[in-house]
């Protein structure tokens, strides 16, 4: 997927500042300009800075030299997770297997607009809103078909109270309540 540039052939001659500058302006690396020019380290950096040359960091190397359509393909695909689904930049991280700073970065790219904190609170406040309600609607149907709020209680994994508070949410109209007992005894209050 990276793409290497063409190696430099100097002939036996040592190469000039200009066209070591050249070549790394182009995406060779520091180890790759050692390979075939045949100078040192600290001699290639001296020619390289001598000629005017500003230096990246391996990270911005191989951002250059990532394919661009697999970059705005994951861009793209990190602003749908941002923005339809309220992911946080430290879970687009968590997808592109990168940084929150290189995640944050590729959203931009993409044409996305970082939110503040707050506005990722109300975006999952209410996405979880939307889940309750389907949830509370799904309760109130099984209830109207018979099912108990003990039963549901215990199918759900939620307390009695929760599965009320749930129906009420649904607008469910609740049956009258059952006096657990021997039958005929009057429950005194």
């Amino acid at each position: 997927m990276n793409q290497r540039p063409p190696a430099p052939s100097f002939d036996g001659e040592r190469p000039s500042p200009q066209s070591l500058r050249q070549q790394y302006e182009s995406g060779a690396t520091v180890q790759e300009l050692m390979a075939t020019s045949g100078l040192s380290y600290g001699t290639l950096l001296n020619r390289l800075k001598g000629a005017g040359t500003v230096m990246r960091t391996s990270w911005q190397t191989r951002r250059m030299r990532a394919d661009p359509e697999a970059r705005r393909r994951l861009a793209a695909h990190l602003r749908t997770l941002y923005e339809e689904h309220g992911a946080t930049l430290t879970e687009l991280a968590s997808a592109a297997g990168e940084t929150r700073a290189v995640a944050r970065g590729l959203l931009i790219e993409a044409g996305g607009t970082v939110r503040t904190t707050q506005q990722t609170l109300q975006i999952r406040a209410a996405a979880r809103a939307v889940e309750r309600q389907k949830l509370a609607q799904s309760l109130r149907v099984k209830y109207e078909a018979g099912a108990t709020v003990p039963a549901l209680a215990r199918e759900c994994g939620f307390s009695v109270g929760t599965v009320y508070r749930l129906l009420r949410i649904a607008g469910t109209p609740m049956r009258a309540q059952h006096r657990h007992g021997p039958a005929g005894q009057v429950d005194k209050r």
